[in-house]
């Protein structure tokens, strides 16, 4: 067997498993940032009910705050 067949059976796979590993890490990783962002682990209603269970009514300036404070959060 040539020098360059061996290194076709033993390099090239390696190389594609990197490549191939990173690429899905890339794609996977913008994914599951795409759907936090379209669908967020809290939402408004969650806040209000935290907030009442603590006793307190929320204005809603207080919400938006809160959810504007989480938006900010992810987008560092």
């Amino acid at each position: 067997m040539p020098a360059w067949g061996i290194a076709l059976v033993v390099i090239l796979p390696i190389v594609c498993l990197i490549v191939g590993g990173i690429v899905g890490f890339a794609i996977s990783q913008k994914m599951v940032k795409k759907q936090l962002k379209e669908n967020p682990p809290i939402t408004a209603d969650q806040i209000r009910d935290m907030y009442r269970q603590m006793g307190r009514t929320p204005s809603e300036a207080q919400i938006s705050q809160i959810m504007h404070r989480m938006r900010n959060q992810d987008k560092k």
